[in-house]
């Protein structure tokens, strides 16, 4: 059985970026969007829950995200955990509905957004390099069980790296957009 599988590794190379669209979705740009609150995790009932397994999310306005919370022993939680999470917002608790109005952004909480777009990418990027890595070993060992000759390893090798040379244009133009966004360009 051949180690090499292309279409498993363009499979790992799209979730790479998909992970990466998810984070840069949370990613604040002056605009209301419920995935802001998406990646929040709330402690209840003794364990970790995401955001929208406790509470409705949505965006009655542009700078306005509301959450109601279902269970009202639970507002306490999601409130630390919307004001831990590092999103420069503070919630305004009223009964069992949160408010959480959008302040405009200062220029250098927008620089500071735009490093963590790059960061994010980084990491998107490594993680189709790792996936690279790993078609490369596999058509090594291929190689050297027989499956096939060094000249068909080597046309291989080309189509694994012209997959991560198209995978991480892809990312680069998924972090430009969102930097462009971010600083309002």
């Amino acid at each position: 059985m051949a180690a090499y599988d292309k279409a498993d590794l363009t499979r790992r190379m799209n979730g790479a970026i998909e992970a990466l669209k998810h984070d840069l979705a949370g990613l604040r740009t002056g605009r209301a969007s419920t995935a802001l609150v998406d990646p929040i995790q709330v402690e209840v009932y003794g364990a970790m829950m995401p955001m929208n397994q406790v509470a409705t999310v949505s965006v009655p306005e542009p700078r306005l995200i509301t959450v109601q919370v279902w269970d009202k022993s639970n507002v306490t939680p999601v409130e630390k955990a919307i004001r831990n999470a590092g999103l420069g917002i503070n919630p305004v608790s009223d009964g069992q509905m949160i408010r959480l109005p959008l302040p405009d952004l200062t220029e250098e909480r927008r620089k500071e957004l735009a490093k963590l777009v790059g960061q994010y990418a980084e990491k998107a990027k490594v993680a189709v390099r790792n996936v690279r890595r790993d078609g490369m070993d596999a058509l090594k060992t291929d190689e050297k069980n027989g499956e096939f000759g060094e000249d068909e390893r080597k046309r291989h090798e080309a189509e694994v790296q012209k997959l991560t040379d198209d995978k991480v244009a892809e990312i680069d133009t998924a972090a430009d957009a969102k930097e462009k966004e971010i600083l309002g360009q």
